[in-house]
């Protein structure tokens, strides 16, 4: 399990790697720029029942630690769902599904010359 340490406290929030790399991504993109948000997740089984929120906001550190040292194939679906809700009133939530994938992660091929608009100034 990967670790989300947030603010000051010691006591690290417990994610699946492969989930927190994807936050990771979504985080980071709305913290630079200057967008706050809500993290919200059920409690493990071996916690006392229940749900956490934090806020996230860009004066509050935040430390990111996985168990791999490679990193996680990123799902750019997933990226998308992940950076809706946190852009949504109910925020960013981890109790979503998160489908293992051997894969190499998905890459975006570049558009070529031939298939980009060009725009020229008059």
């Amino acid at each position: 399990m990967a670790k989300l340490f947030y603010g000051t406290t010691p006591e690290p929030i417990e994610i699946d790697d492969r989930m927190l790399a994807h936050v990771k991504v979504v985080a980071a993109t709305k913290l630079r720029r200057g967008e706050s948000f809500t993290l919200s997740w059920t409690h493990r089984a071996d916690e006392p029942g229940g749900r956490s929120t934090i806020w996230l906001q860009p004066a509050i550190p935040l430390r990111f630690v996985f168990d791999s040292e490679q990193p996680e194939a990123l799902d750019q679906e997933l990226l998308k769902r992940l950076a809706n809700d946190a852009n949504s009133s109910r925020g960013l939530s981890l109790d979503v599904t998160v489908e293992k994938q051997a894969a190499a992660p998905a890459k975006t091929p570049a558009r070529s010359s031939a298939q980009r608009s060009l725009v020229r100034a008059a």
